[in-house]
């Protein structure tokens, strides 16, 4: 049972290996949103999410026997760190089984607090049954990432600290991928509060847990789609279900565009990297129908590798209308060029890549084709750029790239 007696206990045993995460203040998603937000910093623990505290309060509930047979688990790579360093603590040997997915950073840092890591299947869940596979084999103690209502308690302790520190909070916006972390904040948000709306957030093409809500029961995705690795998850944990059912009040899903966007207003208005399932409290802001509320977003974790924060910057200064592609047909003669660049510099746009491509047409003089990759403010901008471009009749043309 979830009680608060549990709650406050494991709120004790957590503080031994956590990182203090003030709520941030976000001027610019409360201007944004009409709401008060807070940002509840996950990403800032040691280990890089919230991870740490559910398998470290698990832990501590272990018997000596249960460490010494050594600890196993599966995930995509956030509580794997977690247990990985909670098994250090105690002297437990760690065994972690994570998809073959996972991003080397993650299968790094798993094996840098000294477990062994497993690689086994494309998705979550293929790990999984793995891991107990190999528990069975060689007798280990088996810790499931989020179907373990001793593990949600940990999770559960970030809503303490949420309401220490800001105890007149309207709504709390947390990720889902299994429901661990719902679970967790959800019911004891409601032991302290239950006038709270607690809302979980899941990214549009893994939704387990809403269609599980949807059928009154648990129910499995033929399969998911996500950047969100961390919540990609098939199946929510039957364990944790009725507490979801009871203590949940809505879930929004979000789409992974959307994640794209949020990345890149996280770094640049709040210098803080936040991974793809950390950012689904953020982008679901937008969705919450509520105004001049106290908002708190759970950012779960910001275990990022370097490759897909590139990309995923990239991606979003795209949507934004920050950079974009256009193409224009030129006669091959000297000096187009320098006209067409005086057009753009006219309205303050910046080239960052010119593609000159003179086999467009077998009549060159008549059809050269220039295409341009620009740097805009936003989308008012572009719009600008591109009227520019027409009113010297150059027919612009927007062409779809990933740069």
């Amino acid at each position: 049972m979830l009680t608060l007696d549990r709650f406050e206990e494991a709120c004790e045993v957590v503080q031994k290996v956590t990182s203090e995460t003030k709520l941030v203040y976000s001027d610019y998603f409360s201007a944004q949103t009409g709401n008060r937000v807070y940002l509840k910093p996950e990403n800032m623990q040691f280990t890089g999410a919230y991870k740490l505290r559910g398998a470290y309060y698990k832990m501590s509930t272990l018997s000596d026997a249960e460490r010494a047979k050594g600890i196993i688990t599966a995930s995509a790579g956030n509580h794997a760190q977690g247990v990985a360093y909670a098994a250090k603590c105690y002297g437990s040997k760690a065994v972690i089984v994570m998809p073959t997915t996972t991003p080397l950073m993650k299968v790094n840092r798993t094996k840098s607090y000294g477990a062994e890591v497993v690689l086994h299947g494309d998705v979550y869940d293929e790990a999984c049954t793995k891991a107990y596979e190999l528990a069975e084999e060689y007798g280990y103690t088996f810790i499931h990432p989020f179907d373990d209502l001793t593990v949600a308690t940990g999770q559960g302790t970030i809503a303490m600290e949420i309401f220490k520190e800001l105890p007149l909070v309207d709504y709390i916006l947390v990720p889902i991928g299994g429901g661990g972390l719902a679970t967790g904040v959800s019911t004891l948000a409601k032991l302290l509060n239950p006038k709270i709306r607690v809302i979980g957030v899941e990214p549009a093409g893994a939704n387990c847990m809403q269609e599980s809500l949807k059928e009154g029961k648990v129910t499995t995705l033929p399969g998911v789609n996500t950047i969100a690795d961390g919540t990609a998850v098939k199946t929510p944990g039957s364990k944790l279900f009725p507490y979801i059912q009871e203590n949940l009040d809505d879930i929004i899903t979000v789409e992974d565009e959307e994640l794209v966007v949020a990345f890149l207003d996280m770094v640049e208005n709040h210098k803080m990297v936040v991974e793809n399932s950390g950012l689904l409290s953020v982008a679901a802001l937008k969705h919450l129908e509520a105004k001049d509320k106290r908002v708190v977003s759970i950012l779960s974790g910001g275990n990022m590798d370097v490759i897909t924060m590139s990309s995923v910057v990239q991606q979003g200064l795209i949507f934004r209308d920050r950079i974009f592609t256009v193409s224009v047909l030129l006669p091959d003669k000297p000096g187009e060029l320098s006209r067409v660049s005086a057009v753009i510099a006219g309205v303050s746009g910046n080239v960052i890549k010119l593609e000159h491509n003179q086999f467009v047409s077998i009549n060159r003089n008549a059809a050269v084709e220039l295409r341009i990759t620009l740097e805009a403010f936003g989308s008012e901008h572009k719009k600008q750029i591109m009227e520019a471009l027409e009113r010297e009749g150059y027919k612009p043309k927007l062409v779809r790239t990933n740069i």
